[in-house]
This record gives C-alpha cells, sequence and structure tokens, in this order.
C-alpha cells in the first residue's frame, strides 16, 4: 500500500492520545512513546490531508485512577458498573501540562480533537465508545458526515486505546487499518499467558483489521 493509494476523500488518519502523559518522563509512560511523534508527523506531511485527535481528558479523583480506591495499587483490576477496569497511576488529568497534545505534534491537518474519559464514573480507551460501550463521542457521526471509509490509526497505546478504537471502527462500519511503527504498546503481563499486545492483535485480525508500517505508506 503506497502513499499514492490514499484517497483523501475518504481516507483519514486519527492520532490517538499522543500526550507526554503516556511518554518517558509522564505520569503513565509507554516505552518509546515519544517515538511515535516524527512517524505521525511524516504521515500527517505526506499522504494524509486529514486527521483527527483524541485526548484522554480526567478529571481528579477518575474512576480508574488507583489512588481513587483505598488499598488499591496501579494495574489491579476492579469490577466496575460495566464490568472489568484496570487501574492507572493519576494520568492525563485534565488541564496539565502532560495532558496536552504533544508540542512537538503537527498539528496543521488536524481537523478535530476529541476528548474522552472526562466523565469521572466510565473511563475512555476507545476514540468511539466509552468503556460502557454504549456512551458515544459522536467521532463515527462527524467521520461519515465527512465521507470518511477507511480509517487509519496510530498513537498511544497500541493494546488499549488504539485497539478499542480499531475495534470500535470495524463496529461502526469503517474498514480499518492500524499504522503499526506509528504506535507504541504497554504490554501487560495477561494471566492465561501472553501479554495485552498478543491479545489485542489477535481480537483485531479476527475482526478483519490490517497492520501496515509507515513505510508502506509512504513509498
Amino acid at each position: 500500500m503506497a502513499g499514492n493509494m490514499i484517497d483523501p476523500a475518504t481516507d483519514m488518519l486519527g492520532v490517538v492520545d499522543v500526550q507526554p502523559t503516556f511518554m518517558p518522563g509522564g505520569e503513565l509512560p509507554v516505552v518509546e512513546g515519544d517515538a511515535v511523534v516524527p512517524v505521525i508527523n511524516r504521515l500527517l506531511a505526506g499522504p494524509f490531508l486529514h486527521a483527527f485527535a483524541t485526548q484522554d481528558w480526567h478529571p481528579r479523583g477518575h474512576l480508574s485512577f488507583a489512588s481513587s480506591h483505598p488499598g488499591r495499587k496501579p494495574f489491579e483490576s476492579i469490577e466496575a458498573s460495566y464490568g472489568p477496569q484496570t487501574l492507572w497511576p493519576d494520568h492525563a488529568v485534565q488541564g496539565s501540562a502532560n495532558a496536552a497534545l504533544h508540542r512537538d505534534l503537527d498539528q496543521r491537518r488536524i481537523e478535530l480533537i476529541v476528548r474522552k474519559g472526562f466523565r469521572r464514573e466510565i473511563d475512555s480507551y476507545s476514540t468511539f465508545l466509552e468503556n460502557d460501550r454504549r456512551t458515544g463521542t459522536g467521532l463515527d457521526a462527524w467521520l461519515k458526515a465527512r465521507g470518511v471509509t477507511r480509517l487509519f490509526l496510530c498513537g498511544l497505546a497500541t493494546d488499549f486505546c488504539v485497539a478499542w478504537s480499531a475495534e470500535n471502527a470495524v463496529h461502526f462500519g469503517f474498514t480499518t487499518i492500524v499504522v503499526e511503527d506509528a504506535c507504541r504498546g504497554i504490554g501487560l503481563p495477561l494471566p492465561s499467558g501472553g501479554t495485552t499486545m498478543d491479545a489485542a492483535r489477535t481480537r483485531l485480525e479476527g475482526l478483519g483489521v490490517r497492520f501496515v508500517t509507515s513505510h508502506d505508506l509512504l513509498a
């Protein structure tokens, strides 16, 4: 798939949670999370004329923060009203410097910024639906109104916000592609073996999501 196969009328790049909070030095760092920024900038300067971005945007005391549950530690799981919920260190706190989009991200072609996770009692990984799988962000309607049919996703983290976004994108009828080298993952170990990265890829491939690299798109 070469860059000249990107159709500006129907293809869009989704830039998921490229925020310092998820990068080295941040509150919930993803290994090499900052390495996605130059790759995404090359995509935004090259084949993609249109993009949207998302921001994790949590109030203090958010349900997903381990600090909101005395005696609990980050990366443990609780049962929320909508099902299992991983507990995280406090991160992406509204108005904090680390919750902003990364200062080096080229935003000139980013036409919409979706803030998610701002409801105190519901976490939100996906760009389309919060974790109750019912509360929508409105992104699907915006994309369809723009005539978008194919979505390319990148950002942080591969196995959580990118993966859940890709899963929902398929659900809403979009042809969905993940740009692997423009993402980084967390890779939490699973009790059944493997990691959240392994599980995410298996789940997405089963839904027909394709994986490409930026080199494929920039060739």
